[in-house]
Formats: structure tokens, C-alpha cells, sequence
């Protein structure tokens, strides 16, 4: 199973869940798939004029040499589902941040320089303009780099710039509507020999009572249609509740990492 077959699939997975708050995570994607999703809840590649915040001028542009060392500060419910300087919408729950220069988008590595966790984050939004702090950073990429209570910290931030480069091309270059995308990787999807493939699914709950389920099912929904799967274990009636098939373990497994960071922790896959 090739790595567009895999994006596909997670790529449905993603459209599928607009009722979202904000744009999902995308982390693991293509840049292709990126572009598609971003485009998708309204972002756009942008650098932007220079403008002036609180008297002081600041000049965005493409510096793909960019590494500095600052404050970090992070933002959440104030901000949450509204949108970026992109377009985008806001998540909290996701891998973003804001700066006031770089390329909307771009791709980032931040280290904590206090305890030394590092993260990379899809920059998609300006500021932060207070205090000198250099980027502003979503509430679980501040919890991941283990600075959420304490509210700022010393990091480092360096610019990916292959990765940066890659998605702006693929946003800029998009000249084929969603629908092309989808199109060419659902056709090399039949062209597998699905008889051979092994199908995995990623179980997030099992409940004994089927209302728990349908109401845990619901959450789910920002990652496609979930499913209920009826279980015997010791004569007792389960009801499972899962997203897939995938099939790919490894791809399976890029998916179970997506769930588990927005909050679903006990979820692990499955093969049937």
C-alpha cells in the first residue's frame, strides 16, 4: 500500500469531518494532502505586507535561513475556531502556532529550551506582539513541550525549510480541484489487490451498553463516520466502536496517532 493510498484515506477522514472546530491536524500528511485540507477550511499561502502593531514595524518575508532563540508564549479558548491570518481556522487541539514574519504557511521546529522537548508545528498565524516573545504557540503544542501551566519559556525556533518549501508549492501549484486529488488516489486504490491486503481498524471504546456507544460514536465524527461492531466475549455482548479499515499496519498506525492526540488515549488498532 503506497503512501498516497494512506493519505487518501486519512485525507476522507479529515474532509469528512467539517462540523470541526478548526482545521485538524495534519501532521503525517503529504504536502499535497496539506494543501487540500488547508484549502479546504479556507487557507491560502501568504507572506504579507509589513505592518505595524502597538508603533513597532514588522516585515514578513520567506527566510528560509530563519533560527532564533526567544520566549514562547502559547493561546487557546480566546482564540479557538476563529480564524488565522491564513484563512484557516483555529485549533487549539493541533499542531500550530503564530509569528510575526514567516510564511503563512510554514513548517517549524521548536525546542523547549528548559527541558528540551522538541515539536514541529504548521505556522499559520501572526503574532504574538507582546514583550518580545518570538512565537505564540497552540495550547497542546505548549502542553507537548511541557510549558502549558507555566504559560511561556525559553525555545529555540528554526525554520524547516524543505518542508516549508514543499507546502507552499504544493498550495501555490494546486491548479487540480480536491476532487482530481481525490479521484487519482481512490483509482490507485482499486488497482490493489485488496484479496492480499490485511484490514486493520482503530478501536477507540468498547461498551457493554449500545446507547454509550452511539454517544461516544459522536465524538468521533471529526474523523469521518465511525462504526459499531457487535462482539460476543463470555457470552456478553460488546459494542465496539472503530475507524477503518486501513490496509496498512503502518499506515493504521499514523492514523491511531492522530486520534490519540486530540484526547482519545485508550484507542488502539485492531485487525480483522
Amino acid at each position: 500500500m503506497s503512501k498516497n493510498i494512506f493519505h487518501f484515506l486519512l485525507l476522507l477522514l479529515l474532509l469528512e469531518g467539517c462540523a470541526s472546530h478548526g482545521t485538524p491536524e495534519l501532521s503525517g500528511l503529504s504536502p499535497q494532502a496539506q494543501a487540500v485540507v488547508i484549502k479546504q477550511y479556507g487557507g491560502v499561502y501568504k507572506v504579507g505586507n509589513p505592518y505595524q502593531i502597538f508603533g513597532k514595524w514588522y516585515y514578513p518575508q520567506e527566510d528560509y535561513n530563519y533560527s532564533e532563540i526567544g520566549m514562547a508564549s502559547w493561546y487557546g479558548d480566546d482564540f479557538h475556531a476563529k480564524r488565522t491570518a491564513n484563512g484557516e481556522k483555529y485549533d487549539m487541539n493541533t499542531l500550530t502556532a503564530a509569528h510575526r514574519t514567516l510564511p503563512l504557511p510554514s513548517i517549524v521546529k521548536v525546542t523547549n529550551l528548559e527541558n528540551g522537548r522538541s515539536l514541529v508545528l504548521r505556522v499559520n498565524d501572526r503574532g504574538p506582539y507582546a514583550k518580545d516573545r518570538i512565537i505564540d504557540i497552540s495550547r497542546r503544542g505548549a502542553q507537548l513541550l511541557g510549558y502549558q501551566t507555566k504559560g511561556i519559556t525559553k525555545v529555540r525556533v528554526e525554520i524547516l525549510p524543505d518542508e516549508s518549501k514543499a507546502l507552499k508549492a504544493a498550495l501555490l501549484n494546486q491548479a487540480a480541484s480536491n476532487a482530481s486529488l481525490i479521484n487519482k488516489t481512490a483509482k490507485d486504490l482499486s488497482s490493489q489487490d485488496k484479496n492480499k491486503a490485511k484490514e486493520y481498524y482503530i478501536q477507540t471504546g468498547s461498551f457493554s451498553d449500545r446507547d454509550l456507544a452511539l454517544g461516544f460514536s459522536q465524538k468521533l465524527t471529526r474523523f469521518g463516520s465511525p462504526k459499531i461492531k457487535e462482539a460476543y466475549v463470555n457470552d456478553r455482548l460488546y459494542y465496539r466502536v472503530r475507524l477503518g479499515p486501513v490496509l496498512d499496519e503502518d499506515k493504521a498506525q499514523g492514523i491511531l496517532s492522530q486520534v490519540r492526540l486530540n484526547g482519545f488515549h485508550d484507542a488502539r488498532i485492531v485487525q480483522e
